[in-house]
């Protein structure tokens, strides 16, 4: 009898040490949403290098741990906790910067420069949302924090949360990539009902060449001009035309290939990684991270939007119009939007190639994501 006491306790000690006891609904529900993210990277292609890293590990971060041991991305002295100090302190962002400006060619934007009107103009989406949460009750360092959103530029988002709202960093940082990644699914019927079938017909005329001086003496003159109107971009806007620089000298093309594919991938690897295992139910499942996902999906409606509306303002001046549809490339999801609006424009016309010029307001709303960043940490810091 004694015997079976003893294997029965042993029984009962063993699987107190194992994650069972401490499951929560909220850790299942968490866990289902993590593998759906996995299930759409592999099954429907959307942004695999960035959801499966992050499904998994908000599958990771969701695995109760036993009293006593220090595992997830809250716990001091865990290994986790190491990998997330550059989430929190907002170091991978301008590293992942640093790769997307060595693989960035802004040649288009430099042959045709009223795109960059239109990277521009998408930016409304974030100072709106950023109105919207003010007015939802959400503190202005906070509202700068989802507002952001709109911007559909993952680590932009991440970085400012970083300075701005840390409590909210996760959710904030899992609503920016869920977007990014949504964009083949929330654009199209944004373009669709702000655009006649005629509108979309519209051809673009080939773009100039653009001279190797003219691409080197861009990202110089470019950081000058941002930095000097908004500092706060410094090192966002600092990181990013470094790496355009070392691809377009020519000169330290190994240093520009290592940024633009061996560290870009390690970089993002961790930085999906560690933001999906911060997304622990405990913290994550709150009434403001629901919240917080409808105000992103607004912002980045609105952004769509504003930036499709804009090129129809501006085509009301233009000798040449414009196609509209580019408006929505204004987001920057780089080169997700792009290929939307490329796809739209075949389906209308199997001729209209719009692709490479999509890219100019495309990369033109990475630089004004950076910048309205800047701008918001510099306002709400004080």
């Amino acid at each position: 009898m004694e015997f079976v006491d003893y294997l029965s306790s042993k029984a009962i000690q063993l699987y107190q040490t194992t994650a069972f006891p401490n499951m929560q609904l909220g850790n299942l529900a968490m866990i289902a949403i993590g593998l759906a993210f996995v299930y759409l990277a592999i099954a429907k292609h959307y942004e695999p290098l960035l959801l499966i890293p992050i499904g998994f590990g908000i599958v990771v971060g969701n695995i109760p741990a036993v009293q006593g041991m220090s595992l997830g991305v809250y716990d001091e002295g865990s290994v986790l906790r190491y990998l997330y100090f550059g989430v929190e302190k907002g170091v991978y962002p301008p590293l992942i910067f640093l790769g997307i400006g060595a693989m960035t060619d802004f040649s288009t934007m430099l042959s045709n420069p009223k795109l960059v009107l239109l990277g521009a103009a998408a930016q409304i989406g974030v100072f709106l949302t950023f109105l919207g949460a003010l007015c939802l009750g959400f503190t202005p360092q906070e509202s700068g924090a989802v507002g952001i959103i709109g911007g559909a530029d993952g680590p932009t988002a991440i970085f400012l949360s970083s300075k701005l709202a840390p409590s909210l960093l996760g959710a904030i940082a899992i609503a920016a990539y869920s977007y990014m990644a949504l964009v083949p699914v929330i654009q199209p019927p944004i373009m669709y009902l702000l655009t006649s079938h005629e509108e979309r017909l519209i051809r673009m005329k080939r773009p100039r060449h653009v001279s190797r001086r003219e691409r080197i003496i861009f990202p110089i003159a470019a950081f000058l001009i941002c930095t000097l109107l908004a500092p706060g971009a410094l090192v966002l806007i600092g990181m990013l035309f470094f790496g355009n620089l070392l691809k377009e000298c020519t000169v330290t093309e190994r240093l520009a290939n290592t940024a633009r594919t061996v560290f870009i991938d390690i970089v993002t690897i961790l930085l999906g990684f560690c933001v999906g295992a911060s997304t622990s139910a405990s913290y994550f499942l709150q009434p403001t991270s629901i919240l917080i996902f409808v105000l992103g999906a607004l912002s980045f409606a609105v952004a769509t939007g504003g930036g499709i509306l804009f090129a129809k303002l501006m085509n009301l001046f233009l000798h040449e119009p414009i196609n509209p549809l580019l408006g929505a490339a204004g987001v920057s999801a780089v080169p997700d939007s792009a290929r939307v609006v490329h796809m739209v424009g075949l389906n209308e016309d199997p001729q209209n190639h719009l692709l490479m010029h999509a890219m100019a307001p495309n990369v033109a709303g990475v630089i004004g994501s950076a910048i309205a960043a800047g701008v918001l940490w510099s306002q709400l810091a004080m």
